[in-house]
């Protein structure tokens, strides 16, 4: 007779930390509203794991910190660096408990999607009618740059661990090394331009890559990311 089986692997797949500075829930609510609102379309049903280590209160409600976080549709997966209480009591909320990797302030904090969402209306998307937002300098590591509602134009390098977010294009007169998110309210006519495609990640309204999963032929090359029939797909700047 037929049986069925289920194997276990091992992989890694890359989850955002979010940093909890307090046990100050409204105050976690509202920062995540800001984040979903830069970019909706990448952000919607986003795992994260909670970094509690900076929390001295050692009560943690972590049904209610779960509750908050899936409310403004973000999926909690778990937390991390917490003690052997903290982590009882998330266990307990249904919560795993991760060891984050060693140096992790120094690696890239990349938000990944689930494979299967729920699904969602689409969103009414607000025209590209700002003036570009130029920035003349290279964005470092843990800087952010966000151009609502306009194209975002970079003189310079982004950084390992900076992210750059537009509504409309990204232009990169520089390497691209960090995260690079265009069309971040959802325009899938928006597109990221690069003068060497080093990119931990890039983003067009929502469809992602990461760095292991884009092709050695473009990799340090004068790269444009766009979307065609839903995929996001890499061609050398200049293609017809």
């Amino acid at each position: 007779m037929p049986t069925t089986s289920a194997e276990l692997k091992g992989s890694l797949f890359p989850l955002s930390i979010l940093q909890l500075e307090d046990n100050n829930l409204e105050k976690l609510q509202q920062q995540l509203d800001n984040k979903l609102k830069q970019a909706p379309s990448f952000f919607f049903r986003a795992p994260l794991v909670i970094n509690i280590e900076q929390v001295i209160d050692k009560t943690i409600d972590f049904l209610k910190l779960k509750q908050s976080i899936e409310d403004k549709n973000f999926i909690c997966v778990g937390i991390c660096n917490g003690s052997i209480e903290q982590k009882k009591l998330a266990r307990l909320a249904g919560l795993a408990t991760l060891q984050p990797p060693k140096s992790s302030e120094n690696k890239p904090k990349v938000i990944t999607k689930e494979i299967i969402e729920q699904p969602k209306e689409e969103p009414v998307l607000e025209p590209i009618n700002a003036p570009n937002m130029i920035i003349r300098q290279n964005v470092r590591s843990g800087q952010q740059i966000y151009a609502k509602n306009a194209d975002l134009i970079i003189v310079g390098t982004v950084g390992n661990g900076a992210e750059v977010i537009a509504d409309g294009n990204i232009h990169i007169y520089g390497k691209l090394r960090g995260r690079a998110i265009a069309g971040a309210s959802g325009h899938k006519t928006s597109a990221i331009y690069c003068q060497s495609l080093e990119a931990e990640l890039v983003s067009v309204a929502g469809n992602y890559s990461l760095s292991d999963a884009i092709n050695e032929n473009h990799w340090q090359k004068s790269s444009v990311i766009k979307l065609e029939q839903e995929q996001l797909i890499i061609e050398p700047l200049g293609t017809p």
